[in-house]
């Protein structure tokens, strides 16, 4: 791929309805780093997928992910039908030896492009079937259409009373560079161990820093109090005028000064700001979870789920054997007992692993 071809192709997923940061060049960057290859396809219409290419040995078969794939300006059956000739006829001769390849568009159940099931309909006509969700199937997002007052009108009662507390009681919110990174981890490390959650090396996020931050598509909040200490963190990354918050946590201190309430209202606040025309909260895979973030406003989507297409039987049998053992054997060895709070929290960790 050229730099040329990786322009086009960003530009193409900014401008499509959604775009995500998992569909750009900068996302391929960072998980090539993990041995994953990107082969981009787009069919008429247009309609493509940045697909991410993993061979994990010793098996002969690749294991194909397109995370938050394929994208569009417009989906509708024939859509479908024309990205999944395109994966007959290209992903093979791209790619090589391929199991299967799940997809999971940002496609809203029952929604405007899936009406009555519609769009499900035509994914199961072409030969696609339901697969295991690897990105949250459900989250919140915030229309910043809206004016700054009608934003924070928006939140609940409840929900402006902490943030003002944050406020009152000398929390303040601010902007980060790359050099606090590792306190950004420490928090979130501490937030992954005491809600039993799987979260990747700090190099992961350096990656993820320095592979969208020269384009100003990331940013690293914290709040603090007056003399630095950091009490909840947010790292956000931007696909042209969406704003997506994958990465965040707080500290024990954090959740008593009531800083994470503070810290989530400056980040949709600011977004609008700078121009951002949606904020996505980015999963809501636990009662807790999701009771916070409902706080903040928004609307509920919920999305039509992953799907494969499978293009070798056998090796699609093999990937799900050794799936499952892989999943057991990390869940054990960090000592977590469930799947839901990884979910909730892995988002981009968890995309294309």
């Amino acid at each position: 791929m050229t730099a040329v071809e990786s322009a086009d192709w960003d530009h193409f997923v900014r401008e499509s309805s959604p775009g995500s940061y998992l569909q750009t060049s900068a996302w391929a960057a960072v998980k090539a780093v993990n041995g994953w290859t990107a082969h981009r396809l787009i069919a008429d219409g247009p309609v493509g997928a940045q697909i991410l290419v993993r061979r994990p040995s010793p098996m002969p078969w690749g294991f194909a992910y397109a995370p938050r794939g394929p994208v569009t300006m417009g989906w509708d059956g024939p859509a479908i039908g024309r990205f999944t000739a395109a994966v007959h006829g290209e992903l093979t001769s791209k790619a090589g030896r391929i199991s299967h390849l799940r997809i999971d568009p940002e496609i809203e159940t029952d929604g405007p492009s899936d009406p009555d099931g519609e769009l499900r309909r035509a994914l199961r006509a072409a030969g696609w079937r339901p697969a295991a969700a690897i990105q949250p199937n459900a989250t919140r997002i915030i229309d910043l259409g809206a004016d700054e007052a009608s934003l924070w009108g928006d939140l609940r009662k409840k929900w402006r009373q902490y943030v003002n507390k944050a406020r009152t009681g000398g929390i303040r919110v601010v902007d980060g560079d790359e050099s606090r990174l590792g306190e950004f981890y420490r928090i979130y490390r501490e937030t992954a161990d005491r809600a039993g959650f799987l979260i990747r090396a700090e190099s992961a996020y350096r990656d993820i820093w320095r592979s969208f931050a020269p384009t100003g598509d990331a940013r690293l909040l914290f709040a603090q109090t007056a003399d630095g200490e950091p009490q909840a963190t947010l790292f956000l990354v931007r696909c042209g005028p969406r704003v997506v918050e994958p990465y965040g946590g707080m500290t024990a201190a954090g959740a008593e000064s009531r800083a994470n309430y503070l810290l989530k209202w400056e980040a949709i606040r600011s977004s609008r700001e700078a121009g951002a025309t949606s904020y996505d909260l980015w999963g809501l895979a636990t009662g807790g979870i999701a009771h916070f973030k409902t706080g903040f406003g928004g609307r509920e989507v919920r999305y039509v789920g992953a799907w494969d297409l499978v293009l070798d039987p056998f090796g699609r049998r093999v990937y799900e054997v050794a799936r499952r053992g892989r999943a057991t054997w990390a869940r054990r060895r960090h000592g977590v007992r469930g799947e839901s709070e990884a979910a909730a929290f892995g988002t981009g960790d968890q995309a294309a692993e």
